[in-house]
């Protein structure tokens, strides 16, 4: 879940205080699911945007680590953190099962699982500086997720003990009903759609067949990827139902700003200063590089704002074919405080130059006079 500035305040989506109750946050966000959910307002598109944004808050503030971070830093502080990628109704509805699996929503919307149902994805993301994008990393990163409890392997069961059939919908995990016209099925409220019943939960995971966990999950950055980009773990998301693939880990690649260089695609920007003698003599200055520092060769004459080239000395292509260039922009600084000396000499180089008006000088001090001479008549005809 990127956490884009214009985001809503968690709190005013559930529309409750800062200091509510766990208890509170949950009745709340059940509250808006129903109100918003895409079944129930058939035709409207803001509710599937306003569902999920529900799930979105719902996420962070029944976490407790995740909610202190955001009391304390807003939407910056959930930077790096792991979350489900909301793609649909059902990405969402899996993800927060307990509420989801049966009772008030399982006879409103039915059961929309056909087969084991895959794990939701995981997005977080990771912050690299331009030197690590350059040359590709490896990091560790931390990822909060699900998995199987040991105890009872998934099952919910206590050990020794098995889940039995439902004997409220016979084992099919949804009953029909006649509606008038119309026939409806609906999850069955006893079991919330396994099928099954667990008389005797396993201690461990009270009967959930999942616990939380936390893994160290290595991620490979190619060279060459940008601010923004995606890089997607298979199968290291949340899990699934019981015969069904994990999720995917989706991580997104955040490029620190650097203290010389600016990206353009796999160009680089940068500015030097360089003394006016540099300029008009011409010099070799020190300029930052990806490799190092090295020498620029700057032409006499050359004017600020000119652009030097270093070919080859810019971002690798992420398709491994070459790198761009580096952009070096020559800013010529005037002396704010001179010597006398200095003074002495650049007031000798003055009467010399106004003698010597270079071409481009001349050509606007003509255009200077003739457009002053063109204005008289004008404004002596208005007096």
């Amino acid at each position: 879940m990127p956490m884009a500035a214009t985001k809503r305040d968690f709190y005013e989506v559930l529309g409750i205080a800062r200091d509510a109750s766990a208890d509170d946050i949950k009745k709340a966000y059940r509250q808006m699911a129903l109100k918003f959910h895409p079944d129930r307002n058939p035709g409207d598109d803001e509710a599937p945007r306003r569902f999920k944004e529900a799930a979105e808050a719902y996420e962070v503030l029944s976490d407790p680590e995740k909610r202190q971070r955001y009391d304390r830093y807003g939407h910056a502080g959930l930077n790096g953190a792991a979350f489900h990628d909301f793609r649909s109704t059902d990405d969402i509805m899996s993800a927060f099962s307990d509420i989801f699996g049966g009772g008030l929503f399982g006879d409103l919307f039915g059961n929309r699982r056909r087969g084991p149902r895959p794990g939701a994805d995981l997005l977080m993301k990771m912050e690299i500086d331009l030197l690590e994008a350059a040359r590709g990393t490896t990091r560790t990163i931390e990822v909060s997720r699900q998995d199987f409890c040991g105890e009872c392997n998934g099952s919910g069961a206590r050990k020794g003990t098995v889940a039995t059939t439902c004997n409220y919908c016979g084992g099919r995990g949804q009953f029909v009903q006649t509606r008038g016209f119309f026939q409806v099925a609906t999850t069955c409220p006893a079991c919330g759609g396994d099928g099954v019943r667990i008389t005797d939960p396993c201690p461990s995971c009270k009967g959930a067949g999942r616990i939380p966990t936390t893994v160290h999950l290595q991620v490979n950055v190619p060279p060459g990827v940008e601010s923004g980009m995606w890089l997607q773990q298979r199968n290291q998301g949340e899990l699934g139902d019981v015969g069904a693939p994990r999720g995917n880990l989706r991580v997104q690649i955040m490029v620190r700003k650097h203290p010389f260089f600016d990206r353009r695609r796999n160009d680089l920007y940068c500015q030097v200063p360089i003394s006016f003698a540099q300029a008009a003599l011409g010099a070799e200055v020190d300029v930052p590089t990806l490799d190092g520092k090295d020498q620029l060769e700057v032409p006499r004459g050359s004017q600020s704002g000119d652009i030097l080239r270093l070919k080859g000395r810019g971002m690798p292509d992420l398709s491994g074919r070459g790198r761009g260039d580096e952009l070096v922009e020559v800013v010529v600084e005037t002396p704010r405080h001179l010597t006398p000396r200095q003074e002495e000499l650049l007031r000798e180089f003055a009467e010399i130059e106004h003698e010597q008006v270079s071409p481009r000088r001349r050509s606007f001090f003509e255009k200077l006079r003739d457009y002053f001479t063109e204005e008289e008549p004008h404004d002596s005809e208005q007096s």
